[in-house]
């Protein structure tokens, strides 16, 4: 299991013009000496991006417009091989495999437009603005009222009268109206029929002759509607994901990376989310959301608390178990076979509950790991409120 698959802009503008919208004409390069061919070939001049699963790229210098093939060139040694830091990255930012070289268009004004999920109106919508383009984060921030949210009935769909009102809103009017509203309508299908969590462009811009065109795009498929489409299955990057997440995707193992240092063993995604918070409660931020899934196998378990322990910041780990269908005796048997193989010695906590609860406890108790054992969450908070030194 994976949050959501996300595309790269060229990968999403392929789909894009399969839908009758227009896109710029470009090529990716995973060269410098490409980039520098493909910019000639426009004439010496052109927009190279760095494919990324980020946004905020030109802003962190992952887009150069380009006036020669040697500025193409030496732009592209630059950011292919490196990792592209901007503000929806952390630290480390993500890495630059490939690079999107493409003519230059004719802007003449830029909007945003994109369908989504909202949870405000409990279904899809379709917003935009009029003001596109690298600062549409602030200007929502700003001023709320620019963007426009028009929700979407999940059992008429997009209809075109609504697709003219947006269009109108975007300050459109005659053809570019007419062929915007269009272009709604092309997003709204490729949401549907690719199972998409998001379709975002920015900018979507009227160019000088009148036309409409996608100078970007995004598109981030849902994960659990995946193993109906291969073919965007194959696009997926494995490289742009945080590694422990997609080591744990491939074992459909439902895991989030975050920032604190308790390591987190939760079977049922409800229980997880209470698992956090009461690791919050308590002083002790967790280092990720992990949900084993309520049939799992003592292989699944150890293959979860090996995930857990590969992440450095890792200096405890919570336990928090019901037994149901995954048993605790099966859940302390994965426990403990993952500490093994890894020889680990991160203390644990544990609060288990439900089927072979003893079992478990005494599998866990006799196995010479650093177990504090808790019956409730007060308990649980206790003893995550100590340092790990102390458990």
């Amino acid at each position: 299991m994976i949050r959501a698959m996300k595309l790269h802009e060229y990968q999403a503008k392929a789909i894009f013009a399969r839908y009758g919208i227009a896109i710029p004409d470009g090529s990716v390069a995973r060269t410098p000496d490409e980039a520098a061919a493909t910019t000639a070939s426009f004439g010496g001049r052109a927009a190279v991006k760095a494919q990324v699963h980020a946004g905020g790229r030109g802003l962190a210098g992952g887009v150069k417009v380009v006036s020669s093939p040697d500025e193409a060139r030496s732009f592209a040694a630059g950011l292919l091989g490196s990792r592209l830091v901007t503000n929806q990255t952390d630290a480390a930012g993500v890495p630059v495999d490939a690079i999107l070289v493409e003519e230059l268009a004719d802007i003449g004004s830029e909007m945003y437009v994109a369908v989504t999920m909202d949870r405000d109106h409990r279904g899809t919508v379709l917003i935009g603005s009029a003001g596109g383009g690298t600062s549409i984060e602030q200007l929502a921030a700003e001023d709320p009222d620019a963007i426009i949210t028009e929700p979407v009935d999940p059992v008429l769909g997009l209809m075109p009268y609504q697709c003219r009102r947006v269009a109108t809103r975007l300050e459109l009017s005659g053809a570019a109206l007419r062929e915007a509203a269009g272009v709604l309508s092309a997003l709204y299908r490729i949401f549907v029929e690719n199972d998409c969590s998001l379709v975002e462009v920015n900018p979507l811009i009227v160019t000088g002759d009148g036309s409409i065109m996608a100078l970007d795009a995004k598109m981030e498929v849902e994960d659990d509607a995946l193993f109906r489409h291969a073919d965007l299955q194959r696009l997926r990057d494995r490289d742009q994901e945080d590694p422990l997440e997609a080591e744990a995707a491939d074992d459909d193992i439902a895991y989030v990376s975050l920032d604190g240092s308790v390591g987190c063993l939760v079977n049922g995604a409800g229980l997880a989310m209470a698992t956090l918070d009461v690791a919050n409660a308590a002083g002790a931020a967790p280092a990720n959301f992990l949900d084993v899934g309520g049939g799992a196998t003592e292989e699944k378990v150890a293959k979860a608390v090996s995930i857990i322990l590969s992440d450095p910041k890792v200096d405890r780990v919570l336990v928090n178990v019901f037994g149901g269908i995954l048993r605790c005796d099966v859940a302390a048997r994965g426990i403990t076979m993952a500490y093994e193989q890894l020889q680990a010695t991160q203390p644990l906590v544990v609060r288990m509950l439900g089927t072979n609860l003893e079992e478990g406890k005494s599998i866990l108790a006799g196995s010479g790991l650093n177990v504090t054992f808790a019956d409730t969450l007060t308990e649980v908070t206790a003893a995550l409120s100590s340092s790990p030194e102390d458990a």
